[in-house]
């Protein structure tokens, strides 16, 4: 059966399994309340919504409040849904906690990446700076905007600077090294998209092992 949960990055740290050196994610995982089924027969599609983090009723608008007073579950921070082969095990109000998981599965890790502001070709793409000789005044700028008089545009999907990170990231296929059910955490082999208390969905991976 396929599995999800939502959780918050704590940050990086690294365990030894035997003499190997491994650097692991420590991730809060649930626990997490189901607030709302879908189906097909009413919206469509087989899905949970899933609510995680405790907030105050003051910090939700109306129409959430009545969401999570109609399903009777407790005000929760964030929803997010998740598409599932079988929904029939889950119920409203039911709890799903970091154990669902174990050691050796293998996961979808899905977050918001860092922030880096407006960025250059060269910071952004990794480009090639030109020389940085005094004769030159071609340091780290794009370089040429393509053809003249044919086609006498600049190609959609050019290499700019512009807005860099701060974008949903899908890192796939990490391995859960560790799981702690008491505290709700799960270790996840190397590095996962966001900063520190960021919001996270972690999910059976969609690629075979």
């Amino acid at each position: 059966m396929k599995k999800a949960i939502l959780g918050k990055k704590h940050g990086m740290t690294q365990i030894f399994v035997g003499n190997e050196m491994i650097p692991v994610t420590v991730v809060e995982a649930g626990p997490c309340v189901v607030v709302q089924k879908k189906t097909k027969e009413n919206d469509g599609y087989d899905a949970i919504q899933v609510g995680f983090g405790d907030v105050k009723e003051k910090r939700l608008i109306k129409p959430l409040k009545g969401h999570f007073t109609k399903a009777n579950v407790p005000f929760k921070k964030y929803l997010r849904e998740f598409r599932l082969d079988d929904i029939s095990s889950y119920e409203v109000g039911s709890e799903i906690k970091a154990d669902i998981f174990s050691v050796g599965d293998r996961v979808d890790v899905i977050g918001t990446s860092k922030g880096k502001g407006f960025a250059g070709v060269v910071k952004r793409y990794n480009a090639n700076r030109g020389p940085m000789a005094h004769g030159s005044k071609y340091h780290r700028r794009p370089g040429s905007m393509g053809a003249s008089s044919d086609p006498s545009r600049t190609f959609k999907g050019k290499r700019l600077p512009g807005h860099m990170g701060n974008e949903r990231v899908t890192v796939q296929n990490l391995e859960v090294v560790k799981v702690d059910p008491e505290k709700n955490l799960l270790l996840i082999k190397g590095s996962v998209p966001g900063i520190r208390g960021s919001l996270l969905m972690i999910r059976d991976t969609v690629k075979s092992k």
